[in-house]
């Protein structure tokens, strides 16, 4: 259990109080006047305060300080109240600026010589040096504590800077997979429900395969939705999740973008190898996207997603052939500017892994997308080798 910071004051002022009580028993012995009840009643009023050290240090010093002189004036002995002025010095310096705490330093200096002038049995070089070095220490070991607790305050609010640029790039990051996720399986929902209703009457069979196509691709992106739901859950919560969708899943990907009226065709050249989760993910949303823009903007076009294992390296590219029934995917500068964000964010998803996306129209005609993304892992031998 933490002890709150007034609290452990209290505490101290009272224990610095006892010793200084229990040392004034020794008053007599050292040759000055035994305490009685006005002496440990001055004993108790230069103690007790240091309990509101931190809230009014340079208030408690002054005061610690004027019941020290009162405590010597009236003949005791000066070691059992000088704790108080002692604590309230490296205070002020711990807290106050520079200038404050050497002022308050002079004026403890001067305290102390003044029991040396009240005591016929000091010397005087003996308490000037003593005052000088204890106000010395005092000083620097207070700064250094005030330097010590300024870098941890520096270094919380670097953390909470940090911990709030982290949960903005987390934001954008749910944000990326929320577009891809609703924007994919929402356009081939509304592609099937079109198809649906205008063959509903003439062709029943086709009818039935769209509503299929549409429950199916429904559920998963509910699927894909409650994944990503589980990763915003809180921590104490450890119920495992599914994993996120990756280069395993292309080939049904391809198959569904194909039952929504895009000829698809996937090849492979390398051979494939378990690639970092972070890296399949990626690929397999920029796929996503791409095919989901040749839904959008060029319906029927063939389309062919060819994934490379280089050694290094992972090679994606989309490309469709633009002969379908759309419009093509608008472009600016090799850059696409259709009415959504998700092309421009393949670049950024592609740079949170080192890799680049190029996207743009062929000479030919068409549209490529081509996604390079650095791998951690060597390909094996034969990676030249090709399957479709």
């Amino acid at each position: 259990m933490r002890i709150r910071p007034q609290f452990a004051d209290a505490l101290l002022a009272v224990a610095l109080t006892c010793a200084s009580v229990a040392l004034g028993q020794e008053s007599a012995r050292q040759g000055w006047n035994a305490l009685d009840a006005r002496g440990y009643a001055l004993a108790a009023l230069a103690g007790l305060p240091l309990a509101f050290r931190v809230r009014a240090p340079v208030a408690v010093l002054l005061w610690s300080h004027l019941v020290f002189v009162g405590y010597v004036a009236c003949g005791y002995w000066p070691v059992v109240t000088s704790f108080g002025p002692m604590l309230s010095l490296y205070t002020v310096a711990s807290l106050r600026a520079l200038p404050t705490a050497a002022a308050c330093a002079a004026l403890m200096v001067g305290a102390w010589m003044y029991a040396g002038v009240a005591s016929p049995r000091s010397a005087m070089v003996s308490v000037v040096a003593q005052a000088l070095v204890f106000a010395l220490l005092l000083l620097h070991f207070g700064a250094l504590a005030r330097r010590t607790a300024e870098l941890a305050r520096r270094l919380r609010q670097e953390q909470a800077d940090r911990a709030r640029r982290e949960v903005a790039a987390e934001r954008g990051r749910i944000a990326r997979e929320l577009h891809d996720v609703v924007a994919h399986h929402m356009s081939v929902i509304s592609v099937q429900a079109g198809l649906a209703g205008f063959v509903f009457a003439s062709d029943p069979p086709t009818a039935r395969a769209a509503l299929s196509t549409i429950s199916g691709t429904s559920a998963e992106a509910l699927e894909e939705l409650r994944r990503m739901l589980e990763v915003l859950r809180d921590a104490d919560d450890e119920a495992p999740g599914a994993p996120m969708p990756g280069l395993g899943r292309i080939a049904e990907l391809a198959e569904r973008i194909g039952a929504a009226g895009v000829p698809v065709t996937l090849r492979t050249l390398g051979t494939p190898r378990p690639l970092p989760p972070g890296v399949e993910l990626c690929a397999y949303r920029v796929v996503q996207e791409a095919l989901t823009n040749v839904l959008k903007h060029a319906p029927g076009a063939e389309t062919e997603v060819q994934l490379q294992y280089g050694r290094n390296q992972l090679v994606v590219s989309v490309v469709n052939g633009g002969k379908g029934g759309g419009r093509g995917v608008p472009h600016q500068d090799g850059v696409p500017t259709g009415g959504g964000h998700g092309l421009l964010g393949m670049r950024e998803r592609a740079k949170l892994y080192g890799g680049s996306v190029s996207a743009g129209p062929r000479s030919e005609g068409g549209f490529a997308v081509t996604l390079t993304l650095p791998t951690s892992a060597g390909a094996p031998p034969g990676e030249e080798g090709t399957s479709g």
